[in-house]
């Protein structure tokens, strides 16, 4: 055989074995899947769910309803249209979809029948509907819809003459909550609970009043009532924090009120043998954080319990087993987010693990569940390798099955960066501390790489073992990345997230600043190569740190709060901050509020700082960023501001501005990414 064949057979090999080495990219994002929303039928033979992926071309997520069996078989689109489809949701027979899709007119609701495989739109609503439930017969659909309402007139203007250009009518409104990040300005208007039967026909309005009824719904088992959610209190704009749970009678409409204590109580849902009414909420006893709990009630609003009182943990996605002797739910533990059971005496055990995966920006928790009648569970799976695909665990099942591999087309043939747990010591307390470090990939102890520090928002939120693409392309430029959970985040118990309470930031700076250190002393970051950012929460983490010491070569502060006094009165919860964040309002407690804002430090400042916000955002707003920016030209510290057209807080929820945000970090880290002589 002549060298010349020989090369000719190994140059496949080698161009296969180079595209198998290939690392994570920027375009890369655009190409991602994952799975949404999975929904297991009754029977626990089929299982639709929202197939979510980005269109390069209009420059967002798109989703469509996908239908598959429990073993990975029949892969199918459910329909033919290219439009949204979601919430999707099976009738108690099994047999039907109802779910809602976009329309030119507008969203509406739509039946698929399995069998026949027909579909109908059932509706012509004025507003896009939410929270489907079907009736226990099956024969009606309940769901939440908004109603307008006039805004307020404070003047009667003269007639414009015929053809005259004059500028546009003032905006007026007298609503504590008037508008929200993402969405703008909220035209007034209360959202009600309604009611259309299955086969299409008149909409019916249940509720009525200057109140808002939303959330999930639940019918009573004969199908005579609807437990919802809301806060129909007189004073129910100031009580922000509070809502009761309520039913009404679909005949009669008359509304009935079952909880009534401070706090939040909601998301009800009515036990199938008809007794019970489970619930999550709290008593609020006015702090930072309070553990979401699992709560039991007669289904006449007797006989209040609390169920998960011994789960140190935040409880989600309550769903009844069929017998009506437990409940499912998700929680966090360390970071990762669970599947657990709990029976009505209150004892839990777990299901499982990993569930998550439909953030793909940063490894927040997410994701959910479904439950069959027999106790299949089809639910959302995440690792640091991908993002959510679909996965079953059946009853007594010791270990779920991956049913779906929507992006092994793609990562199958990337080199990802390896994702490891660190724990270590506080300095402050001596508390175990939990983070996370990504190698690049193919790394090499034996060499020195930049250390980029990650800080999540929130604060009271948590990172973990989940996928996350801007991490991997952080990695794949070669940095090794940290990201913890100081103290303040979730999944720690209650005590641990309430340690912010009038106090933040706080020691969460020194425990960020002890996995540094912690990580130097692994050998894997070096004291000159030290790199830090963070958005939101993290945003006002990563100038506390460099307000703090002069230890990082570069920073890239992303969508901070940076003078606590002027961003609370201007964002859209400015309502919200006040006694649970920082005692007093702004007005009341300047010395406190000037004491936590990371403008205080600023003079502090000697670290080359870019600073990033979306020029819509409404929940950090740009003044706050352009503090920071203009403080450092005036002290003439290196700084830059990036502002990004169009974007509210969630910057990265269009793809290009996640691949416009990560490559603008790098680029600015680049140019002080050289070790210290």
């Amino acid at each position: 055989m002549s060298c010349r064949f020989l090369l000719f057979l190994l140059i496949p090999l080698l161009s296969l074995s180079q595209t198998q080495e290939k690392v994570f990219s920027y375009l890369d994002v655009f190409d991602l899947e994952y799975v949404s929303d999975p929904q297991i039928s009754p029977q626990g033979d089929w299982i639709v769910y929202r197939r979510m992926g980005f269109d390069i071309m209009e420059d967002k997520a798109v989703g469509n309803l996908w239908m598959i069996k429990p073993d990975g078989s029949q892969h199918q689109k459910i329909t033919a249209r290219e439009v949204s489809e979601s919430q999707a949701i099976w009738s108690p027979q099994g047999d039907r979809l109802a779910f809602i899709s976009a329309t030119g007119e507008g969203a509406e609701i739509y039946i698929y029948w399995v069998a026949s495989g027909k579909l109908a739109k059932i509706s012509q609503l004025p507003f896009s509907p939410a929270s489907l439930r079907w009736s226990p017969q099956g024969t009606a659909l309940a769901f939440t819809m908004n109603v307008e309402k006039e805004a307020p007139v404070a003047a009667k203007m003269p007639k414009k003459p015929k053809g005259a250009k004059w500028a546009p009518a003032p905006r007026i409104t007298d609503r504590v909550y008037h508008e929200g990040d993402g969405r703008g300005y909220i035209n007034p208007g209360f959202d009600h609970v309604f009611v259309i039967p299955a086969d299409g026909g008149a909409v019916r309005q249940l509720t009525s009043g200057d109140y808002h009824h939303r959330g999930s719904l639940s019918w009573s088992v004969d199908g005579q009532e609807i437990f919802f959610t809301a806060n129909r209190h007189e004073d129910w704009e100031y009580d922000f924090r509070n809502s009761e749970l309520y039913s009404v009678n679909v005949t009669s409409q008359v509304i009935k009120q079952l909880t009534d204590r401070p706090g939040p109580d909601k998301n009800p849902s009515a036990s199938p043998n008809g007794k019970y009414i489970a619930y999550l909420g709290y008593e609020d006893k006015v702090q930072a954080y309070q553990l979401t709990r699992l709560q039991l009630m007669d289904v006449d609003g007797n006989n209040k319990r609390v169920l998960s009182q011994e789960l140190d943990r935040d409880i989600s996605n309550i769903i009844w087993a069929a017998d009506s002797k437990g409940l499912y739910f998700s929680y966090d533990e360390y970071g990762n987010s669970k599947i657990g059971y709990i029976s009505l005496t209150g004892k839990v055990q777990k299901v499982s693990d990993n569930m998550g995966g439909t953030t793909l920006g940063r490894p927040y928790a997410s994701g959910s569940f479904s439950v069959s009648d027999k106790g299949s569970i089809a639910f959302t799976q995440t690792t640091p390798q991908y993002p959510s695909e679909l996965a079953v665990i059946a009853p007594k099942a010791k270990q779920p099955s991956k049913i779906t591999d929507l992006n092994g087309a793609l990562l199958g043939f990337r080199t990802l960066g390896e994702v490891k747990e660190v724990w270590y010591t506080s300095s402050v307390d001596q508390r175990k501390l939990q983070g996370w470090v990504v190698y690049p990939p193919k790394y090499d102890p034996t060499k020195k790489y930049p250390f980029l520090v990650e800080n999540h928002g929130g604060p009271i939120l948590n990172y973990g073992d989940r996928f996350s693409a801007e991490m991997q392309l952080f990695a794949a430029a070669g940095y090794v990345v940290f990201y913890p959970n100081p103290r303040g985040s979730t999944s720690y118990g209650e005590e641990f997230g309430n340690l912010l309470y009038h106090n933040y930031p706080g020691e969460d700076y020194n425990d960020v600043m002890d996995g540094v250190d912690h990580c130097i002393a692994m050998g894997i970051a070096q004291e000159d190569q030290l790199f830090v950012t963070g958005g939101s929460a993290g945003g006002i983490m990563s100038t506390w740190m460099i307000g703090k010491n002069n230890r990082f070569k570069a920073a890239a502060v992303i969508k901070p709060v940076i003078n606590w006094i002027s961003k609370t009165l201007v964002a859209d919860n400015y309502f919200g901050y006040a006694h649970a964040r920082l005692p007093g309002q702004p007005w009341e407690n300047f010395e406190e509020y000037w004491k936590f804002s990371p403008l205080s430090l600023v003079g502090n400042i000697e670290t080359p700082t870019m600073v990033m916000v979306g020029m819509d955002d409404l929940r950090t707003p740009p003044s706050e960023a352009k503090q920071l920016y203009h403080a450092l030209k005036l002290r003439k510290i290196e700084t830059i501001l990036i502002e990004i057209p169009e974007a509210s807080h969630g910057i990265a929820s269009r793809p290009s501005n996640l691949i416009t945000k990560v490559a603008n970090i790098l680029a600015w880290f680049e140019k002080y990414n050289t070790p210290r002589q």
